[in-house]
């Protein structure tokens, strides 16, 4: 991920530094399941544990496997030797990475890495549910236009909107729970995964002690759908982070102008224009979001590997992986900050709603016209008529009801018709399904 999309987090979890680190532990782990064993001499792994004590995996390291990799054009063997090296310690030389073979290593770090990813991305999500929740209850009776197809429609709660946002992130959140879960495995089975040169409980011990399930089976790597469950994840989420961002930016074109994101004092929002204020920060989560989406695909075109295994997949995750979650976990603090400094314009709010001279009550007049003994057929004409003068004229929709002879509703009774108020009535059922 390029340096502007990074949160330091995701840099820091994501580095060379930090993937050796784990391919370190997993390594040590088997050392102590070998000892436990009576395979491996006791204190080999205490020993492994103590020299990385003493000089942690750093950059530097990373460098250095990166000088043998360029000669044996593998990974594991590259960070297999640069390790004896670092530690300075033949026994350790001796018995490191037994019976194990690359993936082992690299799939099961892989997902202790990926598990933290999803918790730094839950973290951050539960910011954006507080700042919805907070926008809905602030905003629960509060009236404003309802739009389909974009055109104005009818009255309806300005809260409701982001309480139907904070219950899609609900959603969401348990969707990237099942993804950790699911990711949440261990695979130590050698090569093809038959446990030909170790034993099952090496597996086992390793997983109990990472806090991790075993991979059931595992054909030498972890099945990919599970990688795909959690791409998938990521792109619902960022979809449903675009879907609140067009909202907004709808909401602050200047016609409607009814949300502005956080503008600061010496912001600019054009290089030529200084008055423009633009929703600069939702268009970069709408872009974003597409991107996100598109790692789904790479990550579904990896599930079909050959046979045992290939490695068509691993060039991509190097890329896919840390870039989807730190998109998700660079989008989501984005958001959030968006909507914890939301500007709402209340009074553009009323303006709106009566922005089209009352014909978004029409519904409201035609259930009263029934409900006064009109039949739905004849009811609807005469609101569609006096509604289409009103969009023909300019002229008040309530106005030209009033004048209509054939309109049996006056005075009161048809003021009646024209109260947000009533539109709202079932808002508090609605938010009782939350606990709001």
């Amino acid at each position: 991920m390029i340096e502007r999309y990074q949160t330091p987090e995701m840099k820091a979890l994501w580095s060379e530094a930090r993937k050796y680190q784990t391919w370190a532990l997993v390594e040590r782990l088997a050392l102590e399941a070998w000892e436990d064993l009576g395979v491996v001499p006791q204190g080999i792994a205490a020993r492994l544990q103590a020299a990385l004590e003493q000089e942690p995996i750093d950059a530097a390291f990373a460098r250095r496997v990166e000088e043998i990799e360029a000669e044996t054009r593998h990974d594991i063997v590259a960070f297999t030797r640069a390790l004896s090296e670092w530690t300075q310690d033949p026994e350790i030389a001796r018995w490191l990475h037994l019976g194990l073979t690359s993936t082992d290593v690299v799939d099961t770090a892989q997902n202790i890495l990926l598990q933290e990813a999803l918790r730094l991305i839950e973290a951050e999500l539960r910011r954006v549910q507080d700042a919805l929740k907070s926008l809905a209850v602030r905003y629960k009776h509060t009236p404003a236009v309802g739009r389909t197809h974009g055109v104005h429609a009818e009255p309806t709660s300005f809260g409701l909107r982001f309480l139907s946002f904070y219950a899609s992130l609900l959603r969401d959140g348990e969707r990237l729970a099942r993804a950790r879960e699911g990711i949440g495995v261990a695979m130590l089975s050698g090569s093809v995964g038959n446990y030909a040169h170790l034993e099952p409980h090496i597996e086992a011990y390793v997983a109990q002690r990472l806090g991790l399930a075993v991979e059931p089976v595992s054909s030498q790597v972890v099945p990919r759908d599970r990688h795909a469950e959690l791409l998938s994840a990521l792109a619902i989420l960022g979809a449903n982070l675009e879907r609140i961002a067009v909202e907004l930016r709808h909401l602050q074109r200047t016609e409607v102008l009814e949300t502005q994101e956080p503008f600061s004092y010496r912001q600019t929002g054009s290089s030529s224009m200084p008055h423009k204020k633009n929703p600069v920060s939702l268009e970069n989560v709408s872009g974003l979001a597409r991107l996100l989406r598109a790692h789904l695909q790479a990550a579904l075109e990896n599930v079909a590997l050959w046979h045992e295994r290939d490695i068509s997949h691993s060039g991509v995750e190097r890329v896919i992986l840390p870039d989807a979650t730190t998109l998700a976990h660079y989008m989501l603090r984005r958001l959030g900050g968006i909507l914890e400094g939301l500007v709402v314009y209340e009074e553009n709010l009323r303006r709106n709603l009566e922005l089209t001279r009352g014909l978004v009550y029409s519904q409201r007049v035609l259930g009263l016209l029934i409900e006064s003994g009109m039949n739905r057929t004849q009811a609807y004409e005469v609101v569609q008529r006096n509604a289409l003068k009103s969009w023909e004229r300019g002229a008040s929709f309530r106005e030209l009801l009033e004048a209509d002879p054939d309109n049996p509703l006056k005075g009161e009774e048809l003021a009646k018709a024209f109260d947000p108020v009533y539109f709202l009535r079932h808002v508090e059922a609605i938010y009782a399904r939350f606990g709001l």
